[in-house]
């Protein structure tokens, strides 16, 4: 035995991911949930999509004479609150309803 009270020809049993038993959850877990109940591929669209649209709107803003400035603040008045609905949609219909998060 060594100071750490094991065997020194003992071996540790070799670590197993665990299986996956659904009839072992608890009634408030689910495995398949995204833990902030938020859907990620809204997340990751909202991010694209607004980046997008402000480097066209600063493009055109800083590129355009007078006419492309007005378009530019123009479509920033209506893209942006298009945008924010359409993915508040999105993201409802993709919420897990069912598992809500905390």
């Amino acid at each position: 035995m060594t100071a750490s009270g094991r065997d020194q020809g003992a071996v540790d049993p070799a670590p197993h991911n665990p299986v996956r038993d659904d009839s072992k959850l608890a009634p408030t877990e689910d495995l398949d949930r995204e833990p902030d109940g938020v859907p990620h591929g809204v997340v990751g669209m909202t991010a694209l999509f607004s980046v997008v649209l402000a480097m066209l709107v600063a493009f055109m803003f800083l590129t355009g004479n007078r006419v492309g400035q007005i378009a530019a603040v123009a479509l920033a008045a209506i893209a942006i609150p298009t945008l924010v609905a359409m993915l508040h949609k999105k993201a409802e219909r993709d919420r897990d309803h069912v598992h809500p998060s905390r």
